[in-house]
């Protein structure tokens, strides 16, 4: 039997998370300037998904909201707009379980 403490695919007992996946991303673009691109949406935070050998960016990040309402909106408003030069694709995240490290 497992102990919730050790069990990977122990439900984080906090309310929903509303986040959005956002992909074909620049390899320039930082956090703050994902969370300007969604500013008009009331975004919280945003973040990068990075490389950890090379530093470098892998091209695809995550937007968290507030309520659905804003994810909604982000999503029918930001998927298929220019951000950098490149045109974004934005979807709903799905949830994976939270993974512990050693």
């Amino acid at each position: 039997m497992a102990a919730p403490w050790w069990d990977s695919d122990w439900k984080d007992r906090s309310g929903p998370e509303y986040r959005c996946f956002v992909g074909n991303l620049p390899y320039g673009t930082s956090e703050s300037s994902l969370k300007d691109a969604f500013s008009s949406y009331g975004p919280l935070y945003s973040e990068i998904a990075v490389d950890p050998e090379t530093g470098r960016s892998r091209g695809f990040g995550f937007v968290q909201f507030d309520d659905q309402k804003s994810m909604d909106n982000a999503i029918q408003g930001m998927n298929g707009q220019q951000v950098g030069g490149r045109n974004i694709t934005v979807s709903q995240a799905n949830h994976r379980p939270r993974r512990w490290r050693a």
